[in-house]
């Protein structure tokens, strides 16, 4: 009998089929924790899920991964939802993970330790908080228009300071769309500019509805925000990040509306305390003015005044004296020198002067002149006689003689070793030159 042989893709493939065609690891739930985790940015993911005693991979995709609301980490144990299937490149069988949360924790709660952590390393809880208007003229209120909140803070705060003016933001605090609502009411209060303070408040309610306040553009929103803004979100006990990024926190709506406004009746209360001591003041003021006053008017300078002057009268009388003695002694020693310079003066007649500086120019004009005609005599004979050696060693004058020189191709010859026979040489006399050809070479060079 003839045995059939599969090929390894055959026997693969079936596999593959019998783990896909299984309706329990069509969904399958796994705890354990995982490993060999390595995040691979905007890509899907490959680790492992173990316990003590076994070990599973893990894949999961791209889509999926990006929904997780937390980061997995080594060793981290979760809860996974997934499919079994065969993957036939390696013949190994893996859970493709479709949802995954932490263990214990709980997801929601994972993430916003993550996100709390990610935004205090960007400084936005630790960064300096705005002043809240203690007397605000507008107040705006980012909360569901319906619902208790609004009516406790709006009640709270005409009860207490009546003269504010309120403006309701109706905005969604619920949902998946809150967020993003939250984020444009608070944009279209920032974009009015006239708030003296902005309230964000919602009810209380699980972590998952109070979540939209844990957002990230949430958090930026806020921190963005030029207009001071207090957060109340859920109850006393909640803290959200919208809580710890906001100027202030209120543990409730209600002490939101508190502490967005003071009390009227107390502030007029230290308005009249002020004016009552604003009017003792004055009058204390007053009092010590007019004892200053009579003090004044019991001084000798109001019942006789003219004992203010006699000082200075007498201080001017000896200032006076002083001053004309020193302009007499001014004028005598001017007068004195006058006549001491006008001596001087006419001991020196300038005309003297310039007539021997006329002479003085002269001499040096003539004895200039003399030398200059000295120099030229020097110089004359100098060059006479330079003329006549540069004659007496010019070539001309020594062919003039009778001598003469050859040249060979513009070269002078000037040793027989530098010609050949038959070369054509010139011949370069006094009075003109000539062509020759050597024929004969004698007394050469050794």
């Amino acid at each position: 009998m003839t045995k059939k042989y599969l090929t390894v893709t055959a026997l693969t493939k079936y596999i593959k089929r019998k783990f896909e065609q299984d309706p329990y690891l069509e969904r399958v739930y796994l705890t354990g924790e995982i490993s060999n985790f390595r995040n691979r940015p905007n890509a899907h993911q490959y680790f492992s899920l173990k316990d003590d005693r076994a070990k599973i991979s893990a894949m999961m995709f791209k889509g999926a991964f990006q929904s997780l609301k937390f980061t997995p980490e080594e060793g981290m144990k979760v809860l996974i939802i997934g499919r079994i299937s065969l993957y036939e490149a390696s013949g190994n069988y893996q859970i493709y993970v479709e949802h995954m949360e932490p263990d214990g924790v709980g997801a929601l709660y994972q993430a916003l330790e993550e996100m709390k952590v990610k935004l205090k390393k960007e400084g936005l809880f630790d960064a300096p908080k705005q002043l809240i208007s203690t007397f605000p003229k507008k107040i705006a209120i980012v909360t569901s228009p319906s619902g208790a909140v609004v009516r406790d803070i709006m009640t709270t705060i005409k009860r207490r300071y009546p003269i504010v003016q309120l403006v309701i933001f109706p905005t969604l605090v619920q949902g998946v769309k809150a967020a993003d609502d939250i984020v444009n009411s608070i944009r279209m209060v920032e974009a009015k500019g006239d708030f003296d303070t902005m309230i964000l408040a919602r009810g209380g309610g699980s972590i998952e509805d109070l979540w939209p306040f844990n957002e990230e553009k949430v958090a930026r929103a806020i921190f963005e925000a030029k207009t001071p803004i207090i957060s109340s979100v859920g109850h006393e006990t909640d803290t959200t990040i919208a809580d710890l990024v906001a100027d202030m926190r209120a543990a409730t709506p209600t002490a939101a509306a508190e502490l967005s406004v003071p009390l009227l009746s107390d502030e007029l209360i230290k308005i009249e305390q002020m004016r009552l001591r604003l009017f003792q003041s004055y009058m204390r003021k007053m009092e010590v003015l007019s004892q200053r006053l009579n003090r004044s008017l019991e001084s000798y300078i109001f019942k006789q005044p003219q004992r203010l002057y006699e000082g200075y009268a007498q201080n001017l009388d000896i200032l006076t004296d002083r001053l004309q003695r020193s302009l007499l002694e001014k004028v005598q020693t001017g007068q004195q020198d006058f006549k001491l310079m006008h001596y001087k003066l006419m001991g020196v007649n300038p005309i003297q002067l310039i007539e021997g500086k006329q002479r003085d120019l002269a001499l040096s004009n003539q004895q200039l002149f003399n030398e200059m005609e000295r120099y030229m005599e020097k110089i004359t004979k100098r060059v006479d006689y330079a003329m006549q050696s540069l004659d007496y060693l010019s070539p001309l004058k020594i062919m003039n003689r009778g001598y003469s020189y050859v040249t060979k191709k513009d070269r002078v010859v000037k040793a027989v070793d530098q010609i050949q026979l038959n070369d054509q040489i010139h011949i370069h006399l006094h009075d003109g030159e000539f062509e020759a050809t050597v024929i004969e070479k004698m007394g050469e060079t050794k």
